[in-house]
């Protein structure tokens, strides 16, 4: 308990940053609804999750060519069966509000850090301009959405890949 007091002391002041960068830093994140759009981004990743997870794991399970078809429907099998209990776990953690809390506190000194007062302040406008709030309202579903699309583009190369890396592997 006392180190995750001292790191969220420290993590008041971006190291670095001026008290006023901060602080706009820590009024950018609120405009942005940070914390609502984080809960709400975590529920979309949780529901996308379970087929994500489904679709790597496969694809390493297929790509074993230690495995022969009989045990690859096995382990395929067993992945499965620990699947819900898996996204469980998984929810779990993202509804923790101390994720939350630890991943605020870790992009203060990233605003901070990476902008001046002046331009997190335009930034904060944005966030309550119109088009910021529907900005941040469809992040969530953006980022599940985008997610999936990395997931679908990339699987197919990185199962190459890793079939090509488990034959070099087990070349005498």
């Amino acid at each position: 308990p006392a180190a995750f007091v001292a790191a969220r002391a420290f993590a008041q002041t971006a190291p670095g940053a001026s008290p006023q960068t901060t602080a706009a830093a820590k009024a950018m994140l609120d405009a942005m609804e940070i914390r609502k759009n984080m809960v709400a981004m975590y529920a979309e990743m949780q529901k996308t999750l379970p087929a994500m997870m489904r679709q790597q794991v496969g694809a390493m399970i297929e790509a074993d060519a230690t495995l022969d078809a009989t045990k690859k429907k096995e382990a395929i099998a067993k992945f499965e069966a620990k699947l819900p209990g898996l996204a469980q776990a998984v929810g779990k953690i993202f509804s923790d509000q101390t994720l939350i809390d630890e991943m605020i506190d870790e992009m203060v000194p990233l605003y901070a850090n990476n902008y001046t007062v002046d331009e997190i302040k335009t930034l904060t406008a944005f966030y309550q301009s119109p088009v910021g709030r529907k900005m941040m309202t469809l992040m969530p579903k953006l980022a599940a959405e985008s997610m999936a699309i990395g997931q679908r583009v990339m699987n197919p190369r990185i199962g190459k890949l890793m079939q090509d890396v488990m034959q070099e592997v087990q070349k005498p």
